[in-house]
């Protein structure tokens, strides 16, 4: 019964957080799905199902002048969503659901993060805080490798997702690793797939449709950090809103012109993410002819 109470009221929860689709968002979504596949690719090869094509990449083409990147595939494709059940197990709101994952790992990637902000969290609760898989790493053979973060998504930072015509924000809290047969993307905790689509959800079941758009946000002013989030909240419900105006804010990026500061990835260049003001380690890591001084991509 107490298996049965805590399903019910994570559903609950999960639906008091979701939201309509804001018109801005939806056009966005609409305009992505239907120019059919990605012109900016930062870096492809990867599959949202196993077994398909391979063709599913982190688009860019849009970090320019929303100040955004998501994923994309071919043909109107955007990814799924897996589930995953890594982190803290068996928290206040763990319902039995993730018993069914055959690959659950009990830390997150940016578990250190999550500790070092003092609030007594001692890692990501799949059941309560809504992190979506972001980013690929692993040294097998023919992996593609992918990090946000060269593009300045910051761990922990607030992402959007659109799924089940519903607007559900997230945070960046884990990435793919090269633990299957083939490079992954399209993954989700349990607690953002649960407001997507319901109860029904668990660890060995998600979503196969590609429909699902998760978007990131570069830039410092998409984490939350120490004091932006509830860490330690003891439910989806409570976390979901903690993060609520900082996602309301993020998304008015699309259809505005980016708005608010500079992309971290600076002005006009051939190669996104690696223009005038983006992080480097050395010259190959800058567009045309900037170079990098004190570890930001410069003017000769």
């Amino acid at each position: 019964m107490a298996s049965l109470r805590s399903t019910l009221l994570l559903s609950l929860a999960a639906v008091a957080a979701a939201r309509d689709v804001p018109s801005n968002v939806r056009d966005f979504y609409n305009s992505v799905r239907g120019k059919g596949q990605c012109s900016n690719k930062l870096k492809s090869g990867f599959h949202s199902i196993e077994g398909d094509d391979g063709s599913f990449s982190y688009c860019g083409d849009h970090m320019n002048d929303y100040r955004v990147l998501y994923l994309q595939g071919k043909g109107g494709q955007l990814v799924n969503m897996d589930i995953d059940c890594d982190g803290i197990q068996h928290g206040p709101a763990d319902d039995g659901r993730c018993g069914s994952s055959g690959d659950t790992q009990s830390i997150t990637s940016f578990q250190g993060t999550v500790q070092g902000y003092g609030t007594g969290q001692k890692d990501l609760d799949a059941f309560i805080h809504p992190y979506v898989v972001f980013g690929n790493e692993g040294s097998k053979s023919g992996y593609p490798n992918f990090n946000p973060q060269d593009y300045g998504v910051e761990p922990l930072s607030v992402m959007a997702v659109v799924c089940g015509n519903k607007l559900i924000y997230g945070i960046w809290g884990d990435t793919n690793g090269d633990d299957g047969p083939q490079a992954m993307v399209g993954e989700a905790s349990i607690s953002l797939a649960t407001a997507c689509y319901g109860n029904g959800i668990n660890g060995n079941s998600g979503h196969d449709d590609n429909d699902v758009l998760f978007i990131a946000f570069p830039g410092h002013d998409a984490v939350p950090g120490k004091n932006g989030a509830k860490w330690h909240a003891s439910s989806y419900n409570e976390f979901a809103n903690s993060i609520t105006s900082l996602g309301d804010k993020l998304i008015q990026r699309i259809g505005g012109g980016g708005g608010g500061n500079p992309p971290p990835s600076g002005g006009n260049c051939s190669w996104a993410g690696h223009c005038e003001g983006a992080s480097c380690k050395n010259e190959n890591d800058c567009s045309d002819s900037l170079v990098c001084k004190s570890g930001k991509c410069s003017r000769g």
